[in-house]
């Protein structure tokens, strides 16, 4: 299993989802209907490591000021199937539905913020006092990267 994190970004160990069934058998016995079975895996997020700041010639703080963290889990196979009946309006057409969905690896980044300090470094023609500058705010976008899919299928 591998993880997809951007260049230079710390990537998370990937956790086991938990395998969950999803108990519907007394709504069956309860109502005399026929009702799906669902079958998933709860996802276990791991934290990774934030980002460390990095320090650049000319900047008095660190950027990113606030750090970036990654977030990653495993996205557990997923299978519902449910009984049709009636599929061409007789009897023995009856058939089951199924939506299947495979595990898959989701890595998450958490947002950022740069921020640029409203003073310069220290300027020697003023004799070595800092000058004002107009400050910089910014936002380091989240990232979500995975490849989910689901197959929808009829028997």
């Amino acid at each position: 299993m591998t993880c997809m994190a951007a260049a230079g970004a710390a990537t998370p160990a990937v956790a086991d989802s938990v395998p969950v069934g999803v108990p519907l058998e007394a709504v069956e016995t309860t109502l005399g209907v026929p009702v799906p079975h669902v079958a998933t895996a709860v996802p276990v997020p791991v934290v990774g490591a934030p980002e460390a700041p990095r320090h650049h010639k000319g900047d008095m703080l660190p950027t990113p000021l606030l750090p970036v963290v990654p977030i990653a889990t495993d996205l557990g196979a997923t299978k519902l199937t449910s009984p049709v009946p009636n599929l061409l309006g007789a009897p023995e057409t009856d058939g089951e539905g199924s939506l299947e969905s495979p595990d898959t690896t989701l890595v998450t980044r958490s947002p950022g913020a740069v921020v640029g300090s409203p003073l310069t470094m220290p300027d020697g023609s003023n004799f070595g006092l800092p000058n004002l500058t107009t400050p910089k705010l910014g936002l380091i976008a989240p990232d979500v990267v995975g490849t989910p899919t689901a197959l929808l299928g009829l028997r």
